[in-house]
């Protein structure tokens, strides 16, 4: 059995998908709105995606996009990814990070999020 998080995830818990990917809320959230968006199919790396995944993954980041712009009101986003582990990949399926963002969240907001800002949950991984 596949052991992937992301595999065998609560369908409960999806906000949104489409053919080849879905969104969820980030369990480990920096900023109010954190969501992943996940291919449907099991990989590792962005460049392994198809042209058809990219496609299906990017149609379904402005969906959520405007779920989010709705709910949270944000002023900007930080979209990221992380390949391989030593770029900060811990689960090894891809997935994509749309983090809403909202003036005065932080300090100094140069250099994105995750260097600034106290985690809203902690994360050990």
């Amino acid at each position: 059995m596949n052991k992937c998080v992301f595999c065998n995830y609560n369908p409960t818990e999806i906000m949104a998908e489409n053919r080849v990917a879905f969104a969820i809320l980030d369990k480990f959230p920096v900023n109010e709105g954190h969501t992943l968006i996940i291919p449907k199919r099991h990989f590792e790396s962005f460049f392994e995606a198809t042209e058809e995944e990219l496609k299906g993954i990017y149609s379904l980041m402005h969906e959520v996009k405007e779920m989010l712009d709705i709910q949270y009101e944000p002023t900007g986003y930080n979209v990221g990814v992380n390949i391989g582990y030593d770029a900060g990949q811990t689960i090894m399926h891809l997935h994509i990070h749309l983090i809403p963002r909202y003036k005065d969240d932080v300090e100094n907001p140069r250099g994105g999020i995750r260097k600034f800002k106290v985690p809203l949950v902690e994360f050990d991984g």
